[in-house]
């Protein structure tokens, strides 16, 4: 358990509480597209996270300390993918940062495409901030769409922090192109992706792929996308996609070996509302300009709204840490307050964007913000998809 002194009692920093510009416009665009009955959901945690960021509740937080103690971070897919080399980055940060610098342990749980960690976190953990989870779309979509597999409720927890990120679509140079500019060759091939599962974060580049026209042959039963890169290196399959951090890590080598073309981005969502390159891969296009390369239209229509729905669910709030939302708000605090520290840590913005790209992780406010915007799905776009998996894939699914 988390020790308490009643003797000491920490300040919350103001200069934490300090959003930039670019992240205080997203946050709003997004709660501009959000449900309201989602928003009320989540009501009661915005107005503790606002007069948290508002530094009113000094008082509020014990000292506590994790000295001596094991902190088990949850990532529920294999080793080498986007989520665990994500976490392994910012683990030593919140280690130096947390009282009383207690061992981080990242335990990869991976399994029932994306749904098997969270399982075990709601089922198992206790509410002492010993354990927490790291989440990302393909553990988000299942819970969207009413998978049979889900035994957990993203009402249950409480984000810590929530980052954004993108990905890269990328072909085997054996496809025959050399550039993104080569993309109308891809027309008449017919492609093979290696998917954990269609209500998996693949559901992304299922959608996309679908607007776009391609000839996509799918393998289902792969534990995370690092199972993918594994498949284009042996030649199994011939188009894949990473989360920005796998991608510098794991395939940018392979691109300058002239092994891998990228094709494309899924962009990022501007303070507008609007999809825009992403900052990280600012040469590649985003699928909306493919679309209009190859149809000589921009994209509209249901096909589009539910890539758009689906992209922003999976990659504007791509990557959580939750804990228990009946975990003690001391202790909670506590966790927000080495997120704010490790985002101030100089050899933390010194690396974080070669590892992780060109993205602001955020905690308190916005954290929220993002959070219901992860977990929240118009029901029009929902029973689109829905319908779209049962004719298509023979996915029924319960809710």
């Amino acid at each position: 358990m988390a020790k308490f002194n009643p003797k000491g009692v920490a300040e919350a920093s103001r200069n934490g509480y300090t959003w930039s510009l670019k992240t205080m416009r997203l946050t709003a665009a997004i709660i501009g597209g959000a449900r309201m009955t989602s928003l009320r959901r989540y009501a009661t945690r915005l107005v503790a996270g606002a007069i948290f960021a508002l530094g009113l509740a000094g008082n509020a937080r014990a000292d506590i300390s994790f000295s001596g103690e094991t902190i088990d971070w949850i990532i529920p897919f294999a080793e080498t993918g986007g989520s665990d080399t994500w976490a392994r980055f910012n683990a030593p940060f919140l280690a130096r940062h947390l009282p009383g610098n207690p061992e981080i342990r990242v335990i990869n749980e991976s399994g029932g495409g994306g749904t098997r960690g969270p399982n075990i976190f709601a089922g198992r953990t206790r509410a002492d901030g010993l354990t927490i989870l790291g989440t990302s779309g393909s553990t988000q979509f299942p819970y969207l769409l009413g998978d049979l597999r889900v035994r957990y409720d993203y009402s249950d927890w409480e984000p810590v922090m929530v980052a954004p990120t993108g990905g890269v679509v990328y072909v085997s140079a054996e496809t025959g192109i050399s550039s993104f500019e080569d993309v109308a060759k891809l027309g008449d091939q017919r492609l093979v992706f290696a998917s954990q599962g269609p209500t998996s974060l693949d559901l992304v580049p299922m959608l996309a792929f679908r607007l776009l026209g391609f000839d996509v042959h799918y393998v289902f039963g792969y534990t995370g996308r690092g199972d993918g890169l594994v498949a284009m290196d042996r030649g199994e399959v011939n188009i894949d996609y990473q989360t920005t951090a796998s991608f510098l890590r794991n395939v940018a080598p392979t691109v300058d070996a002239g092994e891998a073309i990228p094709l494309m981005t899924w962009g990022i969502l501007d303070e507008h509302g609007q999809m825009q390159r992403d900052p990280t891969f600012p040469d590649l296009p985003i699928v909306e300009e493919v679309y209009q390369a190859l149809h000589g239209r921009v994209p509209a229509g249901p096909a589009y709204e539910s890539y758009r729905a689906f992209n922003i669910a999976g990659f504007a709030a791509q990557k959580m840490v939750v804990l228990r939302n009946d975990t003690p708000e001391e202790i909670i605090e506590v966790w927000r307050q080495a997120w704010r520290d490790t985002f101030e840590d100089p050899e933390y913005i010194d690396s974080v964007k070669s590892i992780l790209g060109e993205y602001e992780q955020v905690t308190d406010r916005g954290a929220q913000t993002l959070f219901t915007a992860g977990t929240t799905i118009e029901p029009k776009v929902r029973h689109l998809v829905l319908d779209m998996l049962s004719r298509e894939y023979a996915v029924r699914l319960k809710k």
